[in-house]
């Protein structure tokens, strides 16, 4: 694909673009909007000087350019986004239209800017040292500063137009992440996750490098944070368990030391740290992606997460993220080897490094079944390797929707965990053509019927799944309805359920058919009587007989001892039968 900033080649199989929004103003540097390197100099030559000789080519240098405008996470409550930021973040009202309405914008630089909405507070990561306390722009370079400040900053958002910062926590290590445990009117719990350096004590009392077996070490463990919802300013951390201990001696540093394991294997990063946890409070359980290794915690108790499994994987480079499946039965974890900086999706690279590993829960324990990794090679000047993602709630299927930086977005069925599908993306040519810039998709998630992505340069984009042979009208209609109990959060996951439609029937029966277990004459029959009951029911009409005419169906299509996929589909068809019938009494 062409390269280009804003005008870049496309390509899209079974999804749609339907806006694209630029980085708004005070977000991006005008002089050098896509974060190019220095220009440098070039000395005289036989042929002439500088830009006179035909053959001459720009010389970039080395130096990293400034990350301080990229976009990152995402969160949404109701009909509110908020864009996070390395400078702060954004608020974005969603309407009927595709584009989101921008509300308001802070400035508050300090990276990583992971964003979380807890009704009318926001919570933000910060990690890096030019942080300040103050949200001032002109960051710090003392090695030890009073003004510093690397934690969680917590927002008030009551008034959308003009966020107000009412509390703070400091951490040893920052916040590079964060995850919303459990939220009530009393309190909020969060888990922070901090991966970079460990602060000077001079600084933050109590923070110390140590040893990996040394009790006093700030590394080998996560913050436990507790934030009054009515005193945000009193956030405090509650404790910082050590949930890599190891379980027979109790030693801080008791999963992978970092290395490799084995000739032909990864390089994999010692585990001192989470980079991501994911939570599923429903089921008393979080996945985390800890570095070097992928484990599974017990939050019965959220203020003391306990190990209860632990994984490696000699693919893994670095364990970034973990996403449940609807119902908690599943994790798909993501490595990001080369950190996220390099091209690592090309045609030479390992189909197993980079990629995702998709694990089965069986008795709370991690049982491995595949690996998925974005199936068309990127170029050189591309980065790209697994990043951020979220399930879309299809009734009766496993899909993921996931961000591979500049190698786009990738949607893949994992409902076989053993044979994961891609069936639908959506990518765009290198932002530069000369050299790589570093781009892409940070996060790519779905949002109540649409799908939006923080393009890490280019801005926020937003996309639409359309009819394909992978996925029906009926199925895109369907999860379009469903329902999840609280914000959507990075890092936080609800159970979902879909209400009693005439369509997430008809999305259920769209499967039986695919997978040929229903046949066409029997589908024909049930929707038929579907499309009766759809307008009876738009009309708010009641029809006794054909109530009982879906009872009667519920009980064939339910019919059998069907096991697996086909079994769950054959169960929700009756349930989502079964309800409509009641609804029509």
């Amino acid at each position: 694909l062409a390269a280009g900033f804003m005008d870049a080649e496309t390509a899209a199989m079974n999804v749609e673009l339907v806006a694209s929004l630029p980085r708004p103003r005070g977000f991006i540097d005008p002089e050098n909007p896509i974060g190019l390197p220095p220009i440098l100099e070039q000395p005289d030559t036989e042929e002439g000087r500088g830009d006179d000789s035909q053959d001459q080519k720009t010389v970039f240098g080395e130096r990293f350019p400034s990350l301080g405008f990229w976009n990152t996470d995402m969160a949404f409550s109701n009909d509110i986004l908020v864009t996070g930021s390395y400078h702060g973040f954004n608020i974005y009202r969603l309407g009927e239209d595709a584009e989101p309405a921008l509300v308001s914008s802070v400035v508050c630089p300090g990276g990583q800017g992971d964003v979380s909405i807890v009704g009318d507070l926001l919570i933000m990561s910060v990690e890096q040292t030019r942080g300040r306390i103050d949200c001032g722009r002109e960051g710090i370079q003392e090695d030890v500063s009073d003004e510093r400040f690397r934690g969680l900053r917590i927002f008030d958002i009551s008034d959308l137009s003009a966020p107000r910062q009412v509390g703070q926590v400091q951490t040893c290590r920052g916040s590079h992440t964060h995850s919303v445990v459990s939220a009530n009117r009393r309190r909020i719990v969060v888990y922070n996750s901090g991966t970079s350096s460990v602060r000077s004590s001079e600084e933050l009392e109590g923070c110390e490098i140590g040893s990996p077996g040394a009790e006093d070490t700030a590394l080998f463990s996560i913050d436990v944070i507790e934030i009054p919802v009515n005193n945000p300013a009193a956030a405090r951390i509650t404790s910082s368990p050590r949930v890599f201990a190891d379980s027979r001696t109790g030693e801080a540093a008791g999963l992978w030391a970092g290395g490799d394991h084995g000739q032909g294997t990864q390089d994999t990063r010692r585990t001192d740290q989470c980079h991501d946890i994911t939570v599923f409070p429903s089921l008393k359980l979080a996945a985390g992606a800890c570095s070097g290794n992928g484990i599974i915690l017990d939050i019965s108790n959220p203020l003391r997460p306990r190990r209860i499994d632990d994984v490696t994987d000699p693919g893994f480079a670095y364990w970034h993220s973990a996403t449940f499946n609807n119902d908690g039965t599943k994790v798909l974890f993501t490595d990001e080897w080369g950190g996220g900086t390099r091209p690592r999706c090309r045609a030479s690279d390992p189909e197993t490094w980079g990629a995702d590993a998709i694990y089965d829960i069986v008795d709370g324990k991690l049982e491995f079944a595949g690996y998925y990794k974005l199936p068309a090679p990127q170029g050189p000047k591309e980065n790209c390797v697994a990043h951020n993602g979220s399930v879309v709630p299809v009734p009766g299927r496993d899909i993921f929707l996931q961000a591979w930086y500049q190698g786009g977005l990738s949607i893949m069925d994992f409902t076989d965990s053993s044979e994961p599908t891609e069936i639908a993306y959506f990518d765009r040519g290198p932002i530069f053509d000369e050299r790589m810039v570093v781009g892409g998709y940070w996060s790519t998630y779905y949002y109540e019927g649409k799908i939006y992505g923080t393009e890490m340069i280019r801005g926020l984009d937003v996309l639409e799944l359309t009819p394909s042979a992978y996925l029906s009208e009926n199925e895109i209609a369907a999860a379009a309805l469903a329902e999840m109990d609280g914000p959507f959060n990075p890092q936080q996951q609800f159970p979902v359920t879909w209400p009693a439609e005439p369509v997430v029937a008809k999305a259920y029966i769209d499967q039986l058919v695919r997978s040929g277990d229903m046949s066409d004459e029997v589908s024909a029959r049930v929707n038929g009587v579907l499309d009766q009951a759809s307008e009876l029911l738009g009309e708010e009409q009641k029809d006794r007989d054909l109530s009982n005419t879906l009872r009667e169906l519920a009980g064939e299509v339910d019919a059998g001892d069907a096991a697996g996929a086909t079994g769950q589909r054959r169960e929700g068809l009756a349930e989502t039968l079964e309800g409509i019938a009641r609804r029509l009494r």
